[in-house]
């Protein structure tokens, strides 16, 4: 287990990468961006993309409004 923050708020997760994160994150199927410490991980390197211990991930989906 690695303790991530993630959208603000810190977590304990098993996920090594952004990928198996979003799937543990209920987040796979949606429309989503991701970034690890500020910098963007398009959906082909979440796969790839390893997650250390402390890194600051943002999961956004987009929102409607005006």
């Amino acid at each position: 287990m690695i303790d991530l923050i993630v959208n603000g708020r810190v977590l304990a997760t098993a996920a090594k990468t952004v990928g198996e994160l979003v799937a543990m994150q209920d987040y796979v199927g949606g429309k989503i961006a991701t970034a690890v410490n500020g910098h963007f991980v398009p959906v082909g390197r979440r796969a790839t993309t390893l997650l250390n211990p402390g890194d600051q991930v943002e999961i956004v989906t987009p929102r409607q409004g005006g």
